[in-house]
Order: structure tokens, then C-alpha cells, then sequence
């Protein structure tokens, strides 16, 4: 089975085809209520450190520098990621994220180091550095 992780704002409806969705940012979203969300799963240690969002501020120039930082972030802590590793493995994942910026926030950056963790594992496998 081919591993199929989706991006979406948090302020988009939900759909059928969207599986687990998980949260994966720090801070709440604004304007959205707790109770309205649907969520598998609130992921908050997966996102960016408050110190790495504020250096970022999503200045597109800093994207690729924001990239290399934040997935030093998640290989120091596999602790955090691992889990949605093995979701992934199981069906589709659909990771929620709050910025307005839909190719340069860390929802983006988590998925590509997702699916590098899942094609380095291969079907059932555990997850490396």
C-alpha cells in the first residue's frame, strides 16, 4: 500500500477521503473552536518550536532554511513522529495546519519528512534516522 498523507487548512470542511486527521501545530488555530474541529489527533509536539516559527515569521526566502531546521527538530525527537508513522502505514493521514501560506508552512515540510521516513521503512518496518 502506498502511503497517503494529505494537506489541509484547518479551516477547510472535512471529507471522508481525509482518514486520521492530525493537528499538527503548537499553537490552537485561531478562530476555530475546539469542539468544531473534527480531529483524530492533536500533534502538537510535531510542530515547529515557538523559537523556529518566530526566526521563520513565513518569510518565503527563509524556506529552505526553515526546512533543514525543522527537520533537525523532528530527528532529534523521534519519540514524537514515530507514532505517526505507523498511523500512515495503516491508511490515509491528513495533516491540519493553520497558516495561510498552503507550500511553505511546517504541515508541508512534516509531510515530506514523513513520507522519506515511510519509504526508508518500507511496509511495517520502524522508522530510522
Amino acid at each position: 500500500m502506498t502511503p497517503d498523507i494529505k494537506l489541509k487548512r484547518v479551516y477547510q470542511p472535512p471529507a471522508p477521503e481525509d482518514g486520521r486527521r492530525v493537528l499538527v501545530e503548537r499553537l490552537w488555530p485561531r478562530g476555530v473552536r475546539k469542539d468544531s474541529l473534527k480531529l483524530d489527533l492533536w500533534a502538537r509536539e510535531l510542530g515547529a518550536s515557538d523559537a523556529l516559527r518566530r526566526w521563520y515569521g513565513h518569510d518565503p526566502e527563509s524556506w529552505p532554511e526553515f526546512q533543514r531546521r525543522y527537520r533537525a527538530e523532528l530527528l532529534d525527537h523521534p519519540e514524537y513522529w514515530r507514532a505517526l508513522v505507523e498511523i500512515a502505514h495503516q491508511g490515509p493521514v491528513t495533516l491540519l495546519f493553520s497558516a495561510r501560506d498552503e507550500s511553505r508552512n511546517n504541515a508541508v515540510a512534516l509531510r515530506t519528512f514523513l513520507l522519506e521516513q515511510l519509504e526508508s521503512t518500507g511496509a511495517g518496518g520502524k522508522a530510522t534516522r
